[in-house]
């Protein structure tokens, strides 16, 4: 094992929403995330992202000057298919060109538990469990104007539903964040499976779920585009945490369906790092990463993260959950981690870099707020690669939710504020933002309000 520090010192800035101010702190060698490059972000200066966020009157969510949102769809409105009711609790979401010029398809979970106000509708050969209340819609737009032609149910009948990610041969895997079991809370199926999903026609991919991959608490997936690997987090509730997993596909890159031929799973051993969270130096390089077969991927009796994975163990992290590829990396997210929970140490959001030519894992950046722990700038989860360079991150913490921007040169603004109040006007609480994603010209960002789930379409002078 061998360790480097970045020189980057800590930074800060402070973004201006509106009559609030969001103290976000992070330090970081950001460079590595787009360039994969050990470069460091340079000192602050100059202007940060697109200008103060602009109060919306309708009080459902503030952008900056130039920018315009539309709503798409609002849990318990119809569907467009007439199959039923918008379902609750929007969360991970891709975007993926039109089969049709001019068209952009997008697939959104639904994180129901059994609680859910509005369930998944069932629908005959789209249904895994009649008691699942989760899974996926799709939606397609005109991509001139993001006006919805058509509304759907992807797949239903799956629980929990919380992100996911897309493949190269364009198809959703659905994630879900669960581990019961037939027979708990009223589910005739065992649940914490991936599921694919055909977001043209969802009848070609079905409900059948993709067992080889694992069942436990599933957050995000990302799929190397060389060599067909599949890359998984783990976001479990409870002491042991979750695990990072790769999955090795029999048929790499095979296209829709080929994920049913199976695959060997395996867990990530850090070499002397039971916890992610001991690591508080971002630049800090572990070489000689391993990857340890897990002994029963189908957790019969025992839950992976809970198995033994021999005399040297294996590493865990809290609230491990947005992943995706960028370059030759995976990267992956630890929301937070804290001591009062179980973790070794606390932080408030990490960012990991995966390069598996070298086998190497680096810590790229660290998040937290600013002296206030109830301000902004805490919890990253889902997050995405804009396509003009750029990090898009939702946030998932105490307090005003934003969608937060963290720029090439390092520097942290923001993109948008949540405005539905879900709480009451004594005590204001607004749900956090999932999903958020790029259509595929760069020229909209999509993103879900998960409660009440509302899906908005943004667009503006994008760099």
């Amino acid at each position: 094992m061998s360790a480097a520090q970045s020189s980057a010192s800590r930074r800060q800035v402070l973004a201006r929403t509106g009559a609030l101010g969001a103290g976000v702190v992070f330090a970081g060698s950001i460079s590595e995330i787009f360039a994969g490059t050990t470069a460091t972000a340079h000192a602050w200066g100059g202007k940060a992202g697109y200008g103060p966020l602009v109060p919306d009157p309708d009080g459902l969510l503030d952008l900056p000057k130039g920018f315009r949102y539309t709503v798409l769809s609002r849990e318990g409105g119809q569907l467009r298919s007439g199959q039923g009711k918008v379902p609750s609790h929007a969360d991970g979401m891709a975007a993926f060109p039109g089969h049709r010029r001019g068209r952009t398809h997008l697939v959104r979970n639904h994180e129901n538990r059994v609680d859910a106000d509005i369930r998944v509708p069932a629908v005959e050969g789209l249904t895994y469990d009649p008691h699942g209340m989760g899974g996926c819609t799709a939606l397609e737009l005109d991509a001139r104007d993001n006006r919805v032609l058509s509304e759907q149910v992807a797949i239903a009948g799956t629980a929990v539903n919380c992100a996911g990610g897309p493949t190269p041969w364009r198809t959703w895997l659905t994630c879900e964040e669960t581990e019961d079991k037939a027979g708990t809370n009223g589910y005739t199926k065992d649940h914490g499976f991936i599921f694919e999903v055909d977001p043209y026609d969802p009848r070609r991919t079905g409900a059948v779920p993709l067992t080889a991959m694992g069942r436990f608490q599933h957050e995000a997936i990302a799929v190397d585009p060389r060599r067909g690997v599949v890359y998984e987090t783990e976001d479990a509730f409870e002491k042991p945490f979750g695990l990072f997993y790769r999955f090795l596909p029999e048929k790499p890159l095979g296209g829709r369906g080929s994920l049913r031929a199976g695959g060997r799973l395996e867990a990530m051993r850090v070499p002397g790092v039971p916890d992610l969270s001991v690591v508080q130096e971002t630049g800090t390089v572990f070489d000689g990463i391993e990857w340890v077969p897990v002994p029963d991927p189908l957790a019969r009796e025992t839950g992976i993260r809970f198995q033994d994975f021999g005399p040297k163990g294996i590493t865990h992290g809290q609230k491990l959950e947005g992943c995706y590829w960028g370059g030759r990396c995976v990267y992956f997210v630890s929301s937070f981690a804290r001591r009062a929970e179980g973790s070794a140490a606390d932080h408030f959001g990490q960012v990991w870099r995966y390069d598996p030519e070298h086998r190497r894992l680096t810590l790229v950046v660290v998040f937290g707020p600013d002296t206030d722990l109830q301000l902004p700038g805490e919890s990253p989860d889902n997050i995405t690669l804009a396509p003009g360079g750029g990090l898009m991150v939702c946030e998932d913490g105490e307090g005003a939710q934003h969608v937060f921007g963290l720029s090439r040169s390092g520097r942290v603004y923001a993109v948008a504020r949540g405005r539905q109040n879900i709480g009451t006007p004594g005590k204001p609480a607004w749900g956090e933002f999932a999903g958020v994603t790029f259509a595929p010209d760069g020229r909209t960002m999509f993103v879900n309000c998960y409660e009440p789930g509302t899906t908005f379409a943004i667009t503006g002078p994008w760099r």
